[in-house]
């Protein structure tokens, strides 16, 4: 008797959701089956890996990923220029740190500007993204929509504490919109229930229920993330359908296994391969729990992930 691989059926499938302009457009989600799981079912739409940049000079980044970006980084549209011609991105993920209170806390206006240069300087799809600190967000993002305007970005974050003005500018402007929340399913459902009652499209929204470092709770957010995808696929929860994010590099890069000295621990071996080596582990381990959008820093993770994302499809 040939042996025969057992398979799930799923009610549900991932919503599908595009960003960006022409045929440098990206698409995401659109399975119905479980990561990677492709003899169960349709898994449209691969993963996309979005090279995160600043709008300011990274001086918080450990060296060994802020030297690779030295030469741009002083400057938003040369490094954003950098990652689509010399590092072939796929997307690029704006980050503007510059507008927290506590760093620069650049204007709106100063934002939108930005928007505008790195905009015209590119033609791969943009996410934009707020500095995490809730009410000046509310006004960066809305500038920053408007800045935006007929791009089809993906702009972010909404939160508990803000969402309802950054989704109304994401509906006036077209926009993708990134909900969320911390490290809870209900709270991630909820988010996600209060931003389509505002009469935003469910297929316009990435779920971001966070992320964490190996090491530093990854083993929750992986939880998290795939009871997220299983309520959408085996339940068919329409308000856990849409596409997951996962924002790795932020959370990887500030940890202390990433930037200890090698003459502290010298057991722990190179100090650059170990920051590398535990980006992509992260970043492959969201994949794996349904992750179907990733934020990272360094070249070398992003080419070893997108390698692993190759080889499994």
């Amino acid at each position: 008797m040939s042996y025969v691989v057992p398979k799930e059926s799923y009610n549900g499938k991932v919503l599908s959701l595009d960003f960006g302009k022409g045929d440098k457009a990206a698409v995401i989600g659109g399975e119905n089956t479980l990561p990677f799981l492709s003899f169960e079912g349709d898994i449209p739409n691969r993963p996309v890996v979005a090279y995160e940049i600043q709008d300011c000079p990274p001086d918080d980044w450990p060296e060994t990923v802020r030297n690779m970006y030295k030469d741009v980084s002083g400057d938003p549209v040369t490094w954003a220029k950098h990652c689509r011609n010399n590092l072939n991105a796929k997307a690029v993920a704006l980050r503007l740190v510059s507008t927290h209170p506590d760093r620069d806390n650049r204007s709106a206006e100063d934002a939108a500007k930005t928007i505008k240069d790195v905009l015209a300087a590119i033609d791969i799809p943009l996410i934009i993204l707020g500095s995490n600190h809730i009410e000046k967000d509310a006004a960066v993002l809305v500038a920053a929509a408007e800045a935006a305007s007929g791009y089809n970005c993906i702009i972010g974050k909404a939160q508990e504490g803000n969402y309802k003005t950054i989704v109304a500018a994401a509906l006036a402007h077209n926009h993708k919109l990134i909900a969320m929340s911390e490290l809870d399913i209900n709270l991630a459902k909820q988010l996600n229930i209060l931003i389509t009652q505002m009469g935003f499209d469910k297929e316009r929204l990435i779920t971001d229920p966070m992320c964490s470092a190996l090491g530093y709770g990854l083993e929750y957010t992986y939880s998290v993330m795939e009871r997220i995808r299983l309520a959408g696929l085996l339940q068919n929860d329409a308000t856990m359908q849409p596409p997951i994010l996962g924002d790795v590099g932020m959370y990887v890069w500030k940890i202390k296994e990433v930037s200890a000295p090698e003459s502290d621990v010298p057991e722990w071996g190179s100090i650059e391969e170990r920051g590398i080596a535990w980006e992509a582990v992260t970043a492959t381990s969201m994949l794996v729990a349904g992750t179907n959008l990733l934020i990272m820093r360094h070249p070398k993770s992003i080419e070893i992930v997108e390698k692993t994302i190759a080889e499994l499809f």
